[in-house]
């Protein structure tokens, strides 16, 4: 049995934040680190023009998103929540990165049942399509979207992302803690 729909943003919630840094500082010679990341705009974070920034992106994106690391413990966690939950990938990325991204999830042993490539950071509707109960995010303003349309949000603790949060969203540290929150909400689930 199905207990609940797990909705997973893929960029800095499975992935390691900070994973383009080090890419952008050699392309764009800067030097900036994974403090001085404290807004979600790239561009604004390396001092350039939003321009230079996709004209960068757009030459470098499968090369950017093939090889990411994961958080700690992501594959272990999502084994277990896969067991009796639904899990859908739902990403902003770029629809051209579709098989990309599903090869990556297959390579790296991540269950999910569905993967949806929005080429766009609104996430409302696909989670309203999937009855998502609660969405795994770590952009700010998606966050908002969603907990602001009704859904139940656990925001991973960026340097981007530290800001004033509605009772919607529970800003949460790994992926262990996320595990304990959603156990939590089954058991709870199961007593009503």
């Amino acid at each position: 049995m199905v207990n609940l729909n797990i909705c997973i943003d893929i960029d800095g919630t499975i992935t390691d934040a900070y994973y383009w840094l080090d890419f952008c500082n050699e392309y764009f010679n800067t030097n900036i680190t994974k403090e001085q990341v404290t807004e979600y705009s790239i561009h604004n974070v390396l001092g350039i023009e939003e321009e230079s920034y996709n004209e960068f992106y757009n030459k470098n994106k499968f090369i950017l998103h093939e090889d990411q690391p994961l958080r700690e413990n992501v594959q272990e966690i999502l084994a277990k929540l896969s067991e009796d939950n639904s899990i859908y990938f739902v990403t902003a990325r770029d629809k051209s990165l579709s098989m990309l991204t599903h090869r990556y999830l297959r390579k790296n042993n991540i269950p999910y049942n569905d993967l949806f490539v929005l080429g766009s950071h609104y996430k409302v509707d696909k989670a309203k399509d999937l009855n998502c109960d609660i969405f795994i995010e770590d952009n700010y303003e998606n966050a908002i979207q969603l907990s602001t349309a009704g859904f139940k949000v656990l925001l991973l603790d960026t340097n981007y992302n530290r800001h004033t949060l509605n009772e919607n969203i529970t800003r949460v540290h790994n992926w262990n803690e996320i595990y304990e929150i959603i156990e939590k909400l089954l058991l709870q689930s199961k007593a009503m």
